[in-house]
C-alpha cells in the first residue's frame, strides 16, 4: 500500500450527501435551541465558568488526563493543589477562555491563534513541529497507526492552508466545516503535544466565530469519550477510505446529542438558581441582589473575596452574608482549606459531575 500523503482543503469529496444533510437539518436545530437557552442566564459568565470547566475535565479524560471535580476546582482557584493532572486540566480551561478572547477581538482563527492556544495548554513554547518522528500508535498493541506528515515546511504549508480555510466563506454549512476542519487539524498533527486537547477548542471557537453560538458552551469530549473507538476510526477510514460521509454524520450527532445535554444542563442551573433566588429572598430579604446570587454560581466554590471584589463590600459584610446563606441549609457548605474558609454550593458541584437536580 502506498503512503498516505495528507491533501490539502478543500476535500475532493461530496460533503453535501442526503444522510449528512438529514443529520445537518437535526444539528443546527438542536444548536439553534442551545443557544436560545443560554439567554436565558443574563450573566453569560456563569455558564462560561462553569461549563468550560465541565470540559476542561472531559477534553482531557480522553488523553488519559484524569483528576476529580474537587481537585480541578481548587485547582482552577489558585489554591495549591499537588495533583498535575488537575493543573493540566485548569491550563485548559484558561488556554480555551484565552481563544476565545481572541476571536471576540479579531473575528478570526489564525494559525498563531492556535498556536498561543497550544502554548497555554503545554505550558511551554515549543510550537509547531520541526523535528521528524512523530507518529500515532495503538496504545494496547503499538502498531503505528497513522504517521503525520514530517517535514517542517509540508506542515506550515497544510497550517496556512486549514487557516485559510477556517476563515473563507466557501458556501459549505458551518458544522460540516468543522468535522472537516477536525479531520485536518488531527491528521496535520502540528504540534508534539496536545493536538486532540486543542483540536476540541477550534471546535467550539470556530462555532463561535459563526455566530451558531454566543459563547463557548457546546463541547463534544463527553461525546467523545462514549463514542471514542468510533472516533478515532472514522478518523482513519477518512485516509484509508475517503470515508467522508460517516466522519461528517458522526460529528454531527454529536453536535445534535450534545446540545440537548447541555440545554438539560443549563435548564438545571437555571432552576436552581430560581431555588435559590427564592429562598434568598424570603429568608434573608436583607441580604439578597442579584449579584449575590450569580457569585454563588461562578463557581462551586465561594469565598469571601469573590463578594468584595463583585459586590463591593467589606469584608466583614462579605463573611456576614456567606455565613447567613450557610445557616439557611441546602445551599452552602462551609469547609476550611489551608488557612482559608470557602462555601461550597453543593447543588451547583452535583449538577457539574453529573448528578441530576430534581
Amino acid at each position: 500500500m502506498s503512503e498516505f500523503k495528507l491533501p490539502k482543503l478543500p476535500p475532493e469529496a461530496n460533503l453535501e450527501t442526503v444522510q449528512i444533510l438529514k443529520q445537518l437539518s437535526v444539528a443546527n436545530r438542536a444548536l439553534a435551541e442551545l443557544k436560545g437557552v443560554a439567554r436565558t442566564i443574563p450573566n453569560s459568565d456563569i455558564l462560561i465558568n462553569t461549563l468550560v470547566l465541565q470540559e476542561a475535565k472531559d477534553s482531557s479524560e480522553i488523553e488519559n488526563i484524569i483528576t476529580t471535580h474537587d481537585d480541578l476546582y481548587k485547582s482552577d482557584i489558585d489554591l495549591d493543589v499537588k495533583s498535575v493532572t488537575a493543573k493540566e486540566v485548569k491550563y485548559y480551561s484558561i488556554a480555551l477562555k484565552h481563544g476565545f478572547e481572541l476571536i471576540k477581538q479579531n473575528e478570526l482563527l489564525t494559525a498563531n491563534h492556535i498556536v498561543e492556544i497550544q502554548k497555554i495548554l503545554e505550558q511551554n513554547d515549543a510550537g509547531i513541529r520541526t523535528q521528524s518522528g512523530t507518529v500515532l500508535k495503538n496504545q494496547l498493541t503499538g502498531e503505528t497507526i497513522y504517521t503525520p506528515p514530517q517535514d517542517h515546511a509540508e506542515i506550515i504549508d497544510l497550517t496556512k492552508n486549514l487557516e485559510e480555510y477556517i476563515n473563507i466563506n466557501n458556501g459549505i454549512d458551518p458544522l460540516i466545516k468543522m468535522a472537516v476542519i477536525h479531520y485536518q487539524f488531527e491528521s496535520i498533527h502540528p504540534f508534539y503535544d496536545g493536538n486532540g486537547r486543542t483540536g476540541r477548542i477550534i471546535n467550539i471557537l470556530f462555532l463561535v466565530l459563526n455566530k451558531l453560538l454566543d459563547i463557548p458552551i457546546l463541547y463534544l469530549s463527553k461525546y467523545i469519550i462514549r463514542t471514542k473507538q468510533d472516533y478515532y476510526r472514522l478518523l482513519q477510514e477518512i485516509r484509508t477510505k475517503n470515508s467522508w460521509e460517516e466522519w461528517v454524520v458522526y460529528m454531527l450527532k454529536g453536535v445534535e446529542e450534545t446540545s440537548k445535554h447541555t440545554i438539560d444542563l443549563i435548564n438545571n442551573i437555571r432552576n436552581l438558581m430560581q431555588e435559590t433566588r427564592n429562598k434568598i429572598q424570603v429568608e434573608l430579604p436583607k441580604i439578597y441582589s442579584r449579584d449575590l446570587l450569580d457569585t454563588l454560581f461562578l463557581h462551586p466554590y465561594t469565598k469571601i473575596e469573590f463578594l468584595t471584589d463583585r459586590l463591593n463590600i467589606s469584608r466583614q459584610t462579605a463573611s456576614k452574608y456567606l455565613s447567613s446563606v450557610h445557616k439557611l441549609g441546602g445551599i452552602l457548605e462551609r469547609k476550611k482549606i489551608k488557612n482559608s474558609i470557602f462555601y461550597i454550593n453543593i447543588e451547583l458541584f452535583n449538577l457539574l459531575k453529573g448528578d441530576k437536580h430534581e
